[in-house]
């Protein structure tokens, strides 16, 4: 009886590592492009595509020869259909969602970015019923008032002398959230049938390959990164990509999805209380209601009731 207690506890502590790592990589994001970090200079800032790929990179060559040690080359092969859908997540819901969440977060700031990304569930839920797969109920018609009610809050547009953040930041956000939602209508078939760390390794592969030919190694080159940099890379990698994925897998293993989705809601909690202790991005009180409202209107979209099914994110991919 004490074992099946401890199993959840140990799930949501996982769940929750995974989302401080998660909540720490968006912080050291923006300290990248402001040029804040240790060995990093102003002229030389990290720019939002050498991070998406730096980070796709980095953590496709750490993972292949570990999964190669501990699973062996055969288990690592999948029927051309799967490669093809996954590459097709990998370049439109991986790197596109990277990218452009990145991007917001170099514009405008950590909140505003991943507070508008975590939409996903909302376009994925207009998504299903657009394509009617499932029917509105009053309780998601609810959730996505709230969920627009609080983005209206967080980006300002009520309070404080109205909308004044950066444009490309806030299309950029948007963008992510709805490469996020093409992530999650995409990968939900393919993670049901096929483990989650061959689905990570393939996806980062084909967003490295395609960030590979975008901006290629001559390019690189010329950006005249330092050690220090190529080192923060790798290093942010690790904390961005495959420590979280690692304690979220193990959380996994111990909770139902769904309820380990709804912890992973921590995740826009902890990233914006880390960037407002170390960089000094407070909120003001409108927009705190806001990001409530959008946490709420997540976890209600995602409850499950009597007419139809809950709109689930697959794993998180900050």
């Amino acid at each position: 009886m004490r074992t099946e207690t401890r199993q959840p506890v140990r799930g949501y502590l996982y769940i929750a590592t995974a989302t401080f790592f998660w909540g720490v990589s968006a912080t050291l994001g923006r300290a990248a492009f402001t040029g804040r970090l240790p060995g990093l200079h102003q002229v030389n800032a990290i720019d939002p595509l050498i991070l998406s790929q730096g980070r796709a990179t980095f953590s496709f060559l750490v993972l292949l020869p570990v999964l190669v040690l501990f699973r062996g080359r055969h288990s690592l092969r999948l029927p051309p259909r799967d490669l093809g859908q996954l590459f097709l997540i990998g370049i439109l819901g991986v790197a596109a969602s990277n990218y452009f969440y990145y991007l917001a977060i170099q514009r405008t700031n950590v909140a505003t970015a991943i507070i508008v990304q975590y939409t996903a569930p909302i376009w994925v839920l207009l998504y299903t019923v657009a394509r009617r797969l499932q029917k509105p109920t009053l309780q998601q018609i609810a959730a996505v008032g709230l969920a627009v009610t609080g983005i209206a809050l967080v980006i300002g547009v009520f309070g404080g002398g109205g909308l004044r953040l950066d444009a490309i930041g806030l299309f950029a956000a948007l963008l992510a959230a709805f490469s996020f939602a093409f992530y999650n209508i995409g990968g939900h078939d393919i993670l049901a049938r096929r483990d989650r760390w061959i689905v990570l390794l393939y996806t980062t592969c084909s967003a490295s390959l395609f960030w590979l030919l975008l901006n290629p190694p001559w390019k690189l080159i010329a950006a005249h990164y330092s050690t220090a940099q190529w080192l923060f890379l790798l290093l942010f990698s690790l904390i961005s990509v495959l420590a979280p994925f690692a304690f979220y897998f193990a959380g996994l293993q111990h909770l139902e999805p769904t309820r380990a989705i709804v912890v992973s809601c921590l995740e826009p909690v902890f990233s914006i209380v880390i960037a407002a202790v170390v960089l000094g991005e407070l909120m003001r009180p409108l927009q705190v209601v806001g990001i409530v409202f959008v946490l709420a209107a997540i976890t209600v979209v995602q409850l499950p009731n009597r007419r139809s099914v809950p709109v689930t994110l697959v794993e998180p991919i900050e």
